[in-house]
């Protein structure tokens, strides 16, 4: 056998098994993902409910949960069914968005909001139109950029499949001359019944030890709730295991709310601002949440801040309203994006 064959065998076995165990150790990984929590209470001076809303800008799905409610109040039922419409415009030629009469007609008259349609931010370019007049670019796979209402004509000279939303709307005479669709929300009204929920103290955002849950635990069960998930824990169960934290207790009924299509911040906030007046009167339920997600495919999370699909393209944020007027909100973001504002 030749020598040189000879020494290069054990370095080969030893370059494979330091890849094999690369390989696993990557496997081991798990997507880096953030969660902020904080409370205040909606009267603080100093409280940033509203800004945190208004800056969280391509919002695909909002679901709301009541505890102790058979029956949505007019007020509410009727905010849901008023969420829409929104457009989408097709094959736009995205110079459009620069044009002065696009701008005089819907950016400075009010909020606008846009965002490239069925693209994958990591695969395609995406385009977003934020209300502040900027467009947010996300070029060439991996280029961000973000440029003022003049920007470069060569930025713009393809077309894209766009979906907007803007109040007071005249899309649909705007883009007349393009192929443009009218849609609304969709909405998805249920009661769940004996929902084990867990406890919760507006003060004690950590828990308390056999007293109340943490906002993580409860943010976890809401993933588990909102996925129609069962929640008892059952050893036959192939599809979930999990549980309802503890200490809990069970509700007789609960009111579940979802909306999916490409909401404003403003209905939003008006949506929050509501949840917060159910209680002027006495209710059984200690609480009730909001929850937003974001566009996964959208170049932006809050405000200008970039945002990233890869190992994971969420963005989301969850309102907690107690009673009292105290919350607790819940910023998420995931693998790719900064720390949430």
């Amino acid at each position: 056998m030749p020598a040189g064959k000879g020494r290069g065998e054990p370095n080969a076995g030893r370059t494979c098994v330091r890849k094999t165990m690369a390989m696993l150790c990557r496997l081991r990984e798990v997507p880096r993902h953030l969660l902020v929590c904080e409370k205040s209470n909606f009267s603080h001076e100093k409280s940033r409910h509203r800004h945190l809303v208004e800056t969280h800008y391509h919002n695909y799905r909002v679901s709301f949960l009541i505890p102790e409610c058979g029956i949505l109040s007019k007020e509410l039922k009727d905010l849901v069914m008023d969420s829409g419409p929104y457009y989408l415009v097709k094959d736009l030629p995205l110079h459009e968005l620069i044009a002065h009469e696009f701008i005089s007609t819907f950016v400075k008259k009010g909020a606008c909001y846009a965002l490239t349609y069925n693209t994958n931010i990591d695969e395609d370019n995406t385009v977003a139109l934020l209300p502040n007049g900027k467009l947010i670019l996300s070029l060439d796979k991996d280029t961000y950029e973000e440029t003022g209402l003049q920007g470069r004509p060569s930025q713009y000279s393809g077309r894209k499949t766009m979906k907007f939303s803007a109040e007071g709307s005249t899309m649909m005479s705007y883009f007349s001359n393009y192929r443009i669709q009218e849609r609304q929300p969709k909405i998805a009204l249920s009661t769940v019944t004996d929902l084990p929920c867990p406890v919760l103290r507006s003060g004690e955002l950590r828990g308390e030890p056999e007293a109340a849950c943490s906002a993580q635990e409860l943010f976890e069960w809401l993933g588990a709730v909102f996925s129609n998930a069962e929640l008892n824990n059952e050893p036959d169960n192939f599809i979930s295991t999990y549980c309802c934290p503890q200490p809990s207790t069970v509700v007789a009924k609960a009111y579940l709310c979802t909306i999916t299509g490409f909401i404003l911040p403003e209905k939003i906030h008006l949506l929050l601002e509501q949840l917060c007046r159910y209680f002027d009167e006495p209710k059984l339920a200690p609480w009730v949440t909001l929850s937003v997600q974001g566009f996964a495919d959208s170049p932006v999370s809050w405000r200008e801040n970039e945002h990233g699909f890869r190992k994971g393209g969420e963005h989301l944020y969850n309102f907690v309203v107690f009673s009292n007027r105290d919350y607790w909100l819940q910023l998420a973001v995931g693998a790719d994006d900064d720390c949430p504002p």
